[in-house]
């Protein structure tokens, strides 16, 4: 039985993939760097900002490019952002039988909390781990590991929902239980590489998994 579930944010439980492309393509944009096409960035979606930008540019001080990301992501945070289905209810039934429930994200802390706010789900989450809350990013462990050591609750009966590599390989190195989303932008295949336990095709699919069910990939 899973006693504690922890979501990545971007991709996962809000829509902000126009928002990152967005943000890209501005950032490029405005530092004379040669345009890349959506296929092109979706790969590297959920590493690291600066890792992201490396791997997009070839350079290696990439501070310029990420100011513009941020200063666009704020001017149009809550313009281009969206939710996906059942999140609000998936976690409200989950809260319900008394299952633990956190974020473990990249992204710096105020536009976390900005994005849960704006689809109330901030009210569910008993911890929400960002960037400025670690020294290393997932793939690593520890951003799965400091939400489990702050929630107090068993590795082997957590469970880490994402849309990303990234987020599987985080899992598996704290061991912990790994889901990956279908409405990734990766797609299904692509996650079924990084061996989940699970694949989601609706957010509802939890229900069943919770109670030890058999939602596989």
């Amino acid at each position: 039985m899973i006693e504690c579930v922890l979501f990545d944010l971007d991709g996962t439980i809000v829509n902000t993939n126009e928002l990152i492309i967005s943000s890209f393509m501005y950032a490029l944009q405005q530092h004379a760097q040669p345009a890349i096409t959506r296929e092109q960035m979706i790969p590297h979606m959920g590493t690291s900002l600066p890792d992201q930008l490396k791997a997009f540019t070839n350079l290696e001080d990439v501070s310029a490019l990420e100011a513009s990301y941020r200063h666009y992501q704020v001017e149009y945070h809550d313009e281009l952002i969206r939710s996906f289905p059942n999140v609000n209810e998936t976690l409200e039934e989950l809260r319900r039988r008394e299952i633990k429930l956190g974020v473990v994200t990249t992204k710096i802390r105020p536009t976390t909390i900005r994005a849960l706010e704006m689809f109330d789900l901030q009210q569910y989450m008993d911890t929400v781990v960002t960037l400025n809350d670690v020294t290393k990013l997932k793939p690593d462990p520890e951003p799965v590991l400091t939400a489990v050591r702050n929630l107090g609750v068993n590795p082997e009966k957590t469970l880490m929902v994402g849309d990303s590599g990234v987020d599987i390989q985080s899992a598996k190195a704290a061991g912990v239980l790994a889901a990956g989303v279908a409405w990734s932008l990766k797609g299904e295949d692509t996650l079924r590489k990084y061996g989940p336990d699970f694949i989601l095709q609706d957010m509802t699919d939890l229900y069943e998994i919770v109670s030890g069910g058999t939602v596989k990939p």
